[in-house]
C-alpha cells in the first residue's frame, strides 16, 4: 500500500518545501541569450562555475540532500504509522506484543476483562496477575483468533467460567492455575468437544464444589484428547466416582499435596496411555488391593510417586508391601516410611515382614463374613435339633400334660354353659333364688 502512494508523496513533498535546481528557469533564458550574442570573459566563468555549484548542492556522492528529501524523509515515517495504526489486529494498550514470535504479554495490567483488540496472528497469550474475575461465553473469539494455542491465564481472581468462553479452534495448552475458581460450566469448551492436550488447574479447585462440575466436564468427552492434567495443591480429600474413565489420552497425571485418604472410588480402567502419576504429600494411608489391580493392569505406567503419605503400617499394608517388593512401578520406594504405630514409626516399608505385622492370617472382610454365617447357621441347627430331642424324650408326660389341660378347659366351659342355661329360663332363675333361701 505504501509503495503504491510513494510517487505522490514525492510530488506532495516537492509542491511543499519546493525544488531548487542549479539555477532558476526565468534567470537561465537571458543568460544564454546574452552568452549567444555577446560572449565575455565574465558570463564564461560563470558558466564554468556552475558544474561545481550543482555538486554542491547534493548531486555528487557525499553532498548534504535537498530540501525535498529531507521533508520526504521527515513525512514518511509519519504517514507509514498512519497505515499500520488503521490496519485491523494491532496490539492492545495495556499489553506487549511480538509478533515474529507470535506471543501476546498482558501481564500484571489491571485488566478486568479480556481485550477485544487481540492481534489475529498471536499463538501464545499470557494474561496473568491481572483482577480478571469472569469468562463470559465468547470471551475469546475463535474467528478472531483462529491460530491461539497455548493461553495462560495463571495468576487472576477468575471465579467464574461459562459455557463457550473457551471455544478456540487450535487450543491446545490451557493455564488456569492460582485461580479461585467457583463455577466451572460442562460445556466450557464448546459442545463439539476441544483439542486441548495440556489442562493446569494447579490451586484453582480450593472450592471443592467446582470438583463436581470439573468431573462432569471430563466425563462429558469433551476433553478426549487430553495427555497431562495437573489438579496439585488443592485440598482434596477424595475424588468423584469415574472422573478419569473418559480420558484414553491421558498420560500425566498430578495430584500431589493434597489430602487424599484413600483411592477406594478412583477407577484408573481405561488410562490404557497413562505413564506417570504423583500421589506424593498426601495422606494415604493404605492401597487396597483392588487399587494395586489396576496398577498393575496399566502396561504404560512406570513412574509412581508416593512419596510423603502417612502410611498405618498394621495389617492391612501387607498387600502394599509385597507389591513395591515385586514392582519396579515406583519411583524411591526405598523412601516409603511408616507414620503410624509408633513402634513402627521411621521403618521402611520393604523392610516389613509378616512377623512385625504381627498379623497370623491374611485379613479378608468377606471370606470372615461368610465364615461367621456359617457358624452363626451350625448354631442355630444345633439348638433346633436339641429341643426336638427334649420333647421327643418327655412325650408321654406332655401326652398326660396335655389331657389333663383338656379336661380342665372342659369343665371351665361346662360351668360357663350351666349358667348360661339358668340365665337364659326365668324358672330355673326362681328355682335357684328359692333354693339359695
Amino acid at each position: 500500500m505504501v509503495r503504491l502512494h510513494m510517487p505522490r508523496l514525492r510530488s506532495a513533498a516537492r509542491s511543499r518545501c519546493g525544488k531548487r535546481s542549479g539555477a532558476s528557469p526565468g534567470g537561465d533564458a537571458p543568460e544564454e541569450g546574452t552568452a549567444r550574442s555577446r560572449p565575455s570573459p565574465r558570463r564564461t566563468a560563470r558558466s564554468r562555475r556552475r558544474p561545481g555549484a550543482k555538486v554542491a548542492r547534493g548531486a555528487g556522492p557525499g553532498a548534504m540532500p535537498g530540501r525535498g528529501a529531507l521533508c520526504l524523509g521527515l513525512l514518511l515515517p509519519v504517514l507509514l504509522g498512519c497505515v499500520s495504526a488503521q490496519q485491523p489486529g494491532g496490539c492492545p494498550d495495556l499489553c506487549e506484543c511480538s509478533e515474529p514470535a507470535r506471543t501476546v504479554k498482558c501481564v500484571n495490567r489491571n485488566l478486568t476483562a479480556v481485550p477485544l483488540d487481540l492481534p489475529p496472528y498471536v499463538r501464545s497469550l499470557f494474561i496473568t496477575g491481572n483482577p480478571l474475575t469472569h469468562l463470559p461465553a465468547g470471551a475469546f473469539s475463535a474467528q478472531l483468533l483462529p491460530d491461539l494455542s497455548a493461553l495462560n491465564l495463571s495468576g487472576n481472581h477468575l471465579q467464574a467460567v461459562e459455557a463457550g468462553a473457551l471455544a478456540l479452534p487450535a487450543l491446545r495448552q490451557l493455564d488456569l492455575s492460582g485461580n479461585a475458581l467457583v463455577s466451572l460450566s460442562p460445556q466450557a469448551f464448546g459442545e463439539g468437544g476441544s483439542p486441548l492436550e495440556e489442562l493446569a488447574l494447579r490451586g484453582a479447585l480450593r472450592d471443592h464444589g467446582v470438583l463436581f462440575s470439573l468431573a462432569a466436564l471430563l466425563q462429558s468427552g469433551a476433553l478426549r484428547n487430553l495427555s497431562r492434567l495437573d489438579l496439585a495443591d488443592n485440598g482434596l480429600l477424595v475424588l468423584p466416582a469415574g472422573m478419569f474413565t473418559a480420558l484414553p489420552a491421558l498420560r500425566q497425571l498430578d495430584l500431589s499435596n493434597n489430602s487424599l485418604v484413600g483411592l477406594q472410588n478412583v477407577s484408573f480402567q481405561g488410562l490404557g496411555q497413562l505413564q506417570s502419576l504423583n500421589l506424593s504429600n498426601n495422606s494415604l494411608a493404605v492401597l487396597w488391593n483392588s487399587t494395586l489391580t489396576q496398577f498393575r493392569s496399566l502396561p504404560t505406567l512406570r513412574h509412581i510417586d508416593l512419596d510423603h503419605n502417612t502410611w498405618v503400617c498394621d495389617c492391612p499394608i501387607e498387600d502394599l508391601v509385597a507389591w513395591l517388593k515385586e514392582s519396579d512401578q515406583v519411583e524411591s520406594k526405598e523412601a516409603l516410611t511408616c507414620a503410624y504405630p509408633d513402634k513402627m514409626l521411621g521403618k521402611a516399608l520393604l523392610k516389613i515382614n509378616s512377623l512385625d505385622l504381627n498379623c497370623s492370617v491374611p485379613i479378608d472382610l468377606p471370606s470372615q463374613l461368610q465364615t461367621s454365617y456359617v457358624f452363626l447357621g451350625i448354631v442355630l441347627a444345633l439348638i433346633g435339633a436339641i429341643f426336638l430331642l427334649v420333647l421327643y424324650l418327655n412325650r408321654k408326660g406332655i401326652k398326660k400334660w396335655m389331657h389333663n389341660i383338656r379336661d380342665a378347659c372342659r369343665d371351665h366351659m361346662e360351668g360357663y354353659h350351666y349358667r348360661y342355661e339358668i340365665n337364659a329360663d326365668p324358672r330355673l332363675t326362681n328355682l335357684s333364688s328359692n333354693s339359695d333361701v
